[in-house]
């Protein structure tokens, strides 16, 4: 029988600039095994990584993390960022920050996700992976739910083209993004409120590979497939 559990850790500290994740996630662990995936929250990322700004228009931080504008309505903008992810103003957050700090996305979450992993198995000792998460709105839906926006040493997308269901026919386009559907679990336990930014997901060692693998930036759909922003 197939069973995954999903275990927020509580008792972590406030982050600030330069801290250490990997010790700050251990000392609230009672223990990582093998195989297991942590999910981190992004917002403690950027905090860590120093990428908070203080006393800057909200437009102009939104402005310098946008490539490109997707669609926009009154003051709300929906963005593709630098990392290519299309996100309501650019993932720039003011939720969880001291008035008037901003808190965009890390730089490069597939490199944060790989800097942590590398030093939580050090200090560990285990194989794991690592998947930041992020808060996203979906079109069509109501209501937001997190994606992967970084990825290391989890398998993103599982292909399943060409395998064959219980009645024999052939799947040709079902790949599950299950670095997305990890990051959606841990949502369920990490409470912004009470500040528990880190999960560990146990159960799915089967995701779990040795190299860091293609990252999440591997599931970002190019501009140029988008169907949806070209319209009928």
């Amino acid at each position: 029988m197939a069973r995954m559990t999903v275990t927020a850790l509580e008792g972590v500290p406030e982050v600030e600039p330069g801290d250490d994740l990997a010790t700050l996630l251990v000392d609230a662990a009672s223990e990582l095994l093998d195989g297991d995936i942590v999910v981190v929250a992004s917002k403690v990322v950027s905090k860590a990584e120093g990428r908070a700004v203080r006393g800057r228009r909200r437009d102009d931080v939104i402005a310098e993390e946008t490539i490109d504008v997707v669609a926009r309505r009154g003051d709300l903008q929906i963005v593709r960022t630098r990392h290519g992810l299309v996100l309501a103003a650019a993932g720039v957050d003011s939720s969880n920050v001291e008035p008037g700090v901003l808190l965009p996305l890390p730089l490069d979450p597939d490199a944060s996700a790989s800097a942590l992993r590398a030093r939580l198995q050090a200090l560990c000792g285990v194989g794991i992976g690592v998947v930041i998460s992020d808060t996203a709105g979906r079109p069509w839906r109501v209501g937001q739910t997190d994606i992967a926006i970084g990825a290391a040493g989890v398998t993103p997308v599982v292909d399943l083209a060409g395998t064959v269901d219980r009645q024999g026919n052939e799947l040709h386009v079902t790949a599950p993004a299950v670095a997305d559907e990890v990051a959606a679990a841990a949502q369920l336990v990490m409470s912004k409120a009470a500040g528990t930014p880190f999960a560990v997901v146990r159960g799915l060692s089967h995701l779990v590979i040795a190299p860091d693998g293609p990252g999440a930036r591997s599931i970002v759909r190019r501009a140029e497939d988008d169907l949806f922003r070209s319209g009928s």
